[in-house]
């Protein structure tokens, strides 16, 4: 194992965090087949993680950010993103217009994809570091992704009707669609910025 890859006791030891989470998510969700639909991400990542371990691990940051937005997920599964009740409860409080847990999703959807994705093309030597392609493919990537999301929400409600309404959140807001990639784009730029450089380190491995 490269110096610069999580540890098996890290990659264990974040399974059992989201397992747990996933578990507590699946006892009575608000509605089955949002929980579904919202969760089955997580699996499917997990999946592909378990499948490439033998031969390519993330480093400790990207594998703790996709286990955060594992658990994120899954809180949104379990009450719906409309309906997560301290986000109910800031909403009342403070005369909001709205459950925003969606956007604290949303952001997460640009903010660890980027890291990964970053990951990816720095150590596949696809781009150079540094360099503007960097920012602007990884940019982009979160954005499609972004995108790919919103063309699932709309495949899944006109596929299923009402039974997807609390799929799509909108809670009312005919801009929802556009704030959802927006706020991944900032997450993306945000994750850039704020972390480039710990990611950098952490990709270069013990000096």
């Amino acid at each position: 194992m490269s110096s610069r890859e999580a540890s098996p006791q890290l990659h264990a030891a974040l399974g059992c965090v989201v397992l747990a989470v996933m578990a507590w998510s699946l006892i009575a969700p608000r509605d089955p087949f949002t929980w579904f639909l919202e969760s089955v991400p997580v699996p499917i990542a997990a999946a592909l993680i378990a499948y490439a371990y033998p031969r390519w691990r993330f480093t400790a940051l990207a594998l703790a950010l996709i286990a955060v937005h594992a658990c994120i997920l899954l809180v949104g599964a379990k009450y719906t993103y409309a309906e997560v009740p301290l986000f109910n409860w800031l909403r009342d409080e403070y005369g909001l217009a709205r459950n925003y847990y969606d956007r604290v999703g949303h952001f997460a959807q640009g903010f660890v994809p980027a890291i990964v994705a970053r990951e990816i093309l720095l150590r596949h030597a696809v781009v150079r570091r540094g360099g503007a392609w960097l920012a602007v493919l990884v940019t982009a990537t979160c954005l499609g992704i972004s995108a790919f999301y919103e063309l699932i929400e709309w495949w899944t409600a006109a596929a299923s009707g009402a039974a997807a309404d609390a799929f799509l959140g909108t809670q009312g807001d005919p801009w929802d669609t556009q704030w959802d990639m927006f706020l991944a784009l900032c997450g993306a730029i945000a994750a850039q910025a704020l972390l480039g450089r710990v990611h950098d380190r952490l990709l270069d491995g013990p000096t």
